[in-house]
């Protein structure tokens, strides 16, 4: 049977539950061609266990099966369309904000749920990253923070725009690279850093030099102490 077709709605998330109080909440985006399953099937892989953030919530959500420019028009579980796999390409903005229109209401339904803003975090690797960024940058400046693991943001993209008419209140950036990544490459990952860094927003960065397109158990590792710092609960 044949897998349906769905350009907007999540497909569904994969949710790992707190040991103790459920204080806090972390959704995290996979990678283009990825599911919520599959990227947390891999930090269990690279980690022996789920990420451990105390009292914190993991949510995995899956993208929508939907037609992607780079695979000439095949059917890939992607967060949003985009032309080509380059900083100077233009941003496919209308998928972009549908994505980030339906992974809000995941950051909805936690606050409906009780759980401040200030206590969510959102990130995610490559495609997953990217999506993040817009996220947290152009519509939910008062969450936690942002992590950005492989990830971009296009070099004349909307959201520099929009963050050079905000003076303060920028969530906090952990962002992450392989130096050998052959997809997204580090200088693409570093100027984009680099570039919100000049804009206001804290960040934290670390190179991985032997890392190709790919996570890191140190890489995790770095980011589970970064989210038990932000979080705070």
């Amino acid at each position: 049977m044949a897998a349906p077709i769905n350009t907007g709605r999540l497909l569904h998330s994969t949710v790992v539950l707190p040991k103790g109080a459920n204080l806090a909440s972390v959704i995290f985006l996979h990678g283009s061609g990825d599911t919520g399953s599959g990227v947390r099937g891999w930090i269990e892989t690279l980690l022996r266990r789920d990420l451990e953030v105390k009292n914190t919530k993991l949510i995995f959500p899956t993208a929508p099966l939907r037609p992607y420019s780079p695979m000439n028009g095949a059917l890939s579980n992607v967060w949003f369309d985009r032309k080509k796999i380059a900083p100077t390409a233009d941003e496919c903005i209308e998928s972009v904000d549908i994505a980030c229109e339906e992974v809000g209401k995941i950051l909805r339904e936690e606050a409906d749920s009780g759980i401040s803003k200030n206590k969510i975090v959102i990130g995610g690797f490559s495609m997953g990253g990217a999506l993040a960024y817009h996220l947290a940058y152009r519509f939910h400046r008062d969450i936690a923070g942002v992590f950005s693991l492989s990830s971009f943001i296009n070099k004349d993209s909307i959201i520099y725009q929009e963050v050079k008419q905000v003076k303060n209140g920028l969530p906090p950036l952990f962002a992450a690279h392989g130096g050998k990544d052959p997809l997204v490459l580090f200088d693409w990952g570093v100027d984009t850093v680099k570039a919100l860094e000049s804009l206001g927003v804290s960040t934290v960065f670390h190179e991985f030099p032997r890392l190709h397109h790919e996570l890191g158990v140190q890489e995790l590792r770095l980011l589970e102490e970064w989210l038990s710092k932000i979080l705070n609960v």
